[in-house]
């Protein structure tokens, strides 16, 4: 007798029958009787500041500053309004507006004036350049090579990142402080985001969660069973001290002990209110 005719013959009797790849289970649970639900996480893209983990910067460019490198120079401090106009950010090509911002974002981390090659500057450096690629692919997210090139980048400035929470981690804190960072570091287990194992670690969850409140309820109960019994061992030790008094023994039990086991119903009372 094959398969479906089984089903058809003992189906309309038994409603709690499932079928799983071709075997029958009795009384089987799913995870839609559980009430359990998984949906794919949303992709997020290498252009947002979330995957790279850069939380921004407030530093500002204006128009009106000279361009890289010519901001001390005395023959531009004596020139006229059109040529200083001229050699302001505004009039430049933007590269030249990158370049400024670059050095302001340098200067927050260098070690001294001159310093142009240590990890610091190289991170500041990366991070500059990540600032401005991400708000390029925003405006233009079809180009590839801008893409790639940004995800080199984090990938390069994240290499740095560990390498100097290895060598030395009070550095390394005070740079994602100071260019307002937030290391992700690469997860232990790698792969492919899944339905299958997702909904193992849900239903995981799950049973937790329901172990958890079951544990809860049972402390809650035992709790009061032991308010209960501190009141009942105050009256036995109070009945036992009466009797073995008027029976002429020696008593076992003192008042200490009576007011101890009434002092700490009584605080297992305040704890409830």
């Amino acid at each position: 007798m094959s398969l479906a005719t089984i089903c058809r013959l003992i189906g309309p009797k038994i409603n709690d029958i499932y079928k799983f790849g071709g075997y029958l289970s009795r009384g089987a649970a799913t995870i839609d009787d559980y009430k359990i639900k998984w949906t794919r996480p949303p992709r997020i893209l290498i252009s947002d500041p979330q995957q790279s983990g850069d939380m921004g910067l407030d530093i500002s460019v204006k128009p009106t500053e000279i361009k890289l490198y010519y901001q001390n120079s005395k023959e531009l401090e004596n020139a006229n309004d059109i040529v200083k106009k001229m050699f302001s950010v505004k009039f430049q090509p933007h590269k030249e507006f990158k370049n400024l911002k670059r050095e302001k974002i340098i200067a927050l981390v260098k070690r001294h004036m001159s310093d142009r090659g240590s990890v610091e500057v190289k991170i500041a450096a990366m991070t500059s350049e990540i600032h401005d690629l991400q708000k390029y692919i925003q405006e233009h997210p079809r180009n590839k090579k801008a893409n790639v090139l940004l995800k080199e980048l984090i990938e390069k400035r994240k290499r740095f990142l560990r390498l100097l929470r290895s060598w030395d981690y009070r550095r390394f804190e005070w740079i994602l402080e100071r260019l307002n960072l937030v290391y992700k570091p690469e997860p232990v287990k790698m792969g492919m985001v899944s339905r299958k194992e997702s909904l193992r670690r849900i239903t995981q969850n799950y049973c937790d969660d329901i172990i958890q409140k079951k544990l809860k309820l049972y402390k809650a109960e035992l709790k009061e069973q032991q308010k209960a019994f501190y009141l009942e061992k105050a009256e036995k030790l109070e009945f036992i001290l009466k009797e073995e008094k008027e029976c002429g023994i020696t008593p076992t039990v003192t008042e200490e002990d009576i007011e101890a086991a009434r002092k700490k119903a009584q605080e297992l009372i305040e704890q409830e209110m």
